[in-house]
């Protein structure tokens, strides 16, 4: 790290709904191995320096709880916990996963979204949307295609 360009801090969070291999998707980032079982998360921090163009970034990745959608529409409660404050307030960045195999878990990566870009606010915020387990090709559902 040179004197001239000290370490940049980035904050990004990970939303999705439930079972949607938020946890798995960002051990196998930060630690460079996957996670064959399931434990579900009630909130891990991670860290990682990530260099790009000459720069360090020390990137805080905040793995969120899931998010229920039931029914095809969130419940009133869940409507209002689907973005924490504190997930929306200092955080550079967000990836938003989904399963191919749910068709509701990309239900709601539309309103994370909408619920993001409202908070913020802005007209752009820094997103990356992730459809997970695409190894369970045979329960796919063709989400991609609508996406």
């Amino acid at each position: 790290m040179s004197p001239k360009n000290p370490p940049k801090q980035r904050k990004i969070a990970v939303l999705g709904s439930r079972s949607v291999g938020k946890s798995s998707l960002t051990v196998q980032f930060v630690e460079n191995h996957f996670v064959e079982s399931y434990y579900p998360t009630i909130e891990n921090t991670f860290s990682k320096i990530i260099k790009y163009k000459s720069q360090e970034f020390v990137t805080e990745i905040i793995d969120t709880a899931g998010q229920v959608l039931g029914l095809g529409v969130c419940s009133q409660q869940d409507e209002y916990s689907i973005l924490n404050s504190k997930h929306a307030i200092g955080i550079h960045g967000y990836v938003l996963v989904y399963s191919v195999t749910s068709k509701s878990s990309f239900e709601m990566v539309k309103i994370i979204r909408d619920k993001i870009l409202d908070h913020s606010g802005l007209g752009w915020v820094p997103i990356v949307i992730v459809g997970n387990k695409s190894d369970l090709h045979m329960q796919r559902l063709g989400i991609a295609r609508r996406g």
